[in-house]
């Protein structure tokens, strides 16, 4: 018999503490997902014995309820209808969940969503950084003599090679206004303005200033301040180069007025008035007064760092450690120039650079783990070129980008920081300039090579043994496989009915019969447990095969009839003439785009043949929307087979034979 969806909804609603307990409810192609207003309310043993679901688990601040493609949706309608709530789309779902974590768990994702886009121009840009520092340190003229080489760096390569490892972080400011602006829902090219306007050359340059408090910039003898109210406030003329925080604040504001002026302004007068207004109030509320609160913070947490580092027996230089990281994600490490230059005016040393280059090297270590712990070849791409970027002195990647947002490898990167600054403490490891740190860093500690390689390796080995002991890839309960094997076991007969009643209904025989699935599409075919969905990776939806499309055209994998085609385009099914269950599911998350990237070719009832264009997807667009391609081929009556086994791996063109079921 089928399955009861008014049953199935009800047991989904009493283990979850009912109605009173959820704050949005919204559905995908497979999974009923939830946001709870009270995790304790929810009875997981009811959970997991809901008839009819296929698991459960808890991601993104929602709780997902497998039910399976041409069921979910039958459920979620009778859950809307016994429960009462207003249905949600998945974005406005998947905003729910966010706004549930705390403050500091929000703050950590907008983070992560605003860097994560550019981390590829950061990354480009650091890592060339940090290689021509160093040639240009070893053969750059010192006062004694000649470097180890002569470096001409009036040629042209070189200098093309400047402007390459400048542009990002340069203009890293533009980066993060376009970014920040998408995440916040506001225009991006304004918010690029808005990045532009906060380090206009008519501000005097952040990164300057303390070269210019020590008279080393010709010309400039003193930081510019202007009244705001003569005789109560004024502020500083200093750019916001370096900084993170007031950027996005700014962005946010200026999101916060455009988005209400569209709602207000006539259209005819809506295309310069809101523009206008937005950046021009956005920019005042920061410049007045956002920035110069953080300036105030800063210049009060440069003093204490300072007096920590004066603190005996290494346990100032402990905390220096275990904060160094933290403050990268403020901006507040763009000033600590101004305490190297003291140092060095004063002592003829640095104390602090090598504590900095500590932090770098262990937040490398911890990201580097993370690549050798995960299965996630998207992580894992990710964490790579941004641990090894860390190594050459730019963190910013690893730790907005991977760290950061999984937390303990972020940690655990303070933790090694703060050994290896207690190494730098006791073995008084001083530099003799600055500018250069992680490996190249080596060259400015040269009269103390062992006590460098020294702090080197404990920082990087204490966060890289630590996160390998405690980093764990998200993913579903461990129970969830087999939670989905009991109920599937359990529902035998339903589902063995199910799939007798669609195989009659197509046209195909009622019994599953062995037979080869093509690919639904051309690209690089890859194991389905190494993607990062964890739901598919988790196999709770079946076994099958996950593609890395390198062409948008998705067609049959088999001969057979469409019983889905989602209404935002990113997943079809099918039952194939021998009878299986076929998903085809289309990138990560794409099911928030709404079906804009998506152009389908079939709908629920066609024949098709194996090869049969079904759908059309714009990889270009699902890209730009910050979203994998990854396509999914899961066979979701997987139980009815002895064996579902992948064929492929590597290059495959649409309708090779990558799965044979058995």
């Amino acid at each position: 018999m089928a399955l009861d969806y008014a049953q199935a909804a009800r047991e989904v609603l009493e283990a979850i503490g009912g109605s009173g307990n959820i704050v949005s409810a919204a559905h995908c192609a497979t999974r009923l997902r939830l946001v709870i207003a009270d995790d304790s309310k929810v009875d997981k043993a009811k959970l997991d014995d809901v008839v009819g679901a296929k698991g459960n688990f808890q991601a993104a601040g929602q709780l997902q309820v497998i039910f399976g493609t041409g069921t979910v949706d039958k459920v979620y309608d009778e859950f809307i209808k016994q429960s009462g709530v207003t249905a949600a789309t998945k974005a406005e779902a998947k905003e729910a969940a966010a706004n549930q974590g705390n403050a500091f768990q929000r703050a950590i994702k907008v983070l992560s969503d605003v860097f994560v886009p550019i981390i590829p121009a950061i990354v480009a840009s650091g890592m060339l950084m940090g290689i021509m520092s160093a040639i240009q340190f070893m053969g750059t003229p010192a006062p004694e003599g000649a470097g180890l080489f002569v470096l001409d760096t009036a040629n042209v390569w070189w200098k093309i090679a400047g402007l390459i490892n400048a542009c990002a972080l340069a203009n890293l400011q533009i980066l993060l206004g376009f970014s920040a602006a998408t995440v916040f829902g506001g225009n991006p090219y304004l918010g690029a303005s808005f990045g532009a306007l906060l380090i206009s050359s008519d501000f005097i340059n952040a990164n300057q200033v303390a070269n210019i408090l020590a008279g080393k910039v010709p010309g400039i003898t003193s930081i510019p301040v202007l009244d705001v109210i003569p005789g109560l406030y004024s502020i500083q003329w200093i750019g916001y180069q370096g900084h993170v925080i007031p950027i996005l604040v700014g962005v946010w504001i200026l999101c916060f007025f455009e988005k209400r002026l569209h709602k207000v302004v006539p259209e005819m007068f809506d295309l310069f008035v809101t523009p206008l207004v937005s950046v021009s109030l956005a920019a005042y509320i920061t410049i007045l007064f956002i920035g110069p609160i953080f300036v105030w913070l800063e210049n009060n947490i440069l003093g204490l760092l300072q007096f920590l580092l004066s603190v005996p027996f290494g346990i100032g230089a402990i905390v220096v450690g275990l904060i160094y990281s933290p403050s990268v994600v403020t901006g507040l490490h763009q000033m600590y120039t101004a305490i190297d230059i003291g140092m060095l005016s004063n002592l003829g040393v640095t104390y602090w650079l090598p504590i900095a280059s500590a932090a770098n090297i262990a937040q490398g270590g911890a990201c580097l783990a993370v690549a050798l712990r995960t299965r996630s070849e998207k992580t894992k791409a990710l964490a790579v070129p941004s641990g090894i970027s860390c190594l050459l002195g730019i963190t910013e990647p690893a730790i907005f980008g991977v760290n950061l947002p999984k937390m303990k490898p972020f940690v655990c990167g303070m933790i090694g920081a703060a050994v290896g600054a207690f190494i730098c403490s006791v073995t008084q490891l001083a530099a003799t300039g600055i500018g250069v740190t992680g490996i190249f860093g080596i060259l400015l500690c040269i009269a103390q090579p062992v006590q460098y390689i020294i702090m080197f390796a404990v920082a990087f080995g204490v966060a890289f043994g630590l996160t390998t002991m405690v980093y764990r890839d998200e993913q579903p309960p461990a129970d969830a496989g087999r939670v989905a094997a009991e109920t599937a076991a359990a529902a035998d007969e339903d589902h063995a009915f199910e799939a007798e009643e669609k195989a009659e209904a197509a046209g195909a025989p009622a019994g599953v019969v062995p037979e080869t699935i093509g690919s639904p599409a051309t690209g690089t075919a890859v194991a389905l447990a190494d993607v990062s969905d964890p739901v598919f990776a988790s196999l709770a939806m079946g076994k099958g095969i996950a593609v890395e499309p390198t062409d948008g055209r998705i067609v049959s994998p088999v001969d057979g009839t469409v019983t889905v085609v989602a209404e935002t385009g990113h997943a079809l099914g099918l039952l194939s003439d021998s009878g299986a269950e076929v998903l085809i599911h289309i990138g990560i998350d794409t099911v928030e785009l709404k079906g804009e990237p998506f152009t389908p070719h079939a709908k629920v009832g066609d024949r098709v043949r194996r090869g049969d264009v079904l759908m059309d997807a714009d990889l270009s667009a699902i890209e730009a929307a910050g979203k994998a391609a990854t396509t999914m081929l899961v066979i979701t009556n997987t139980d009815a087979y002895a064996s579902v086994d992948q064929l492929a791996t590597g290059e495959v063109k649409a309708g090779d034979a990558v799965v044979a079921t058995r």
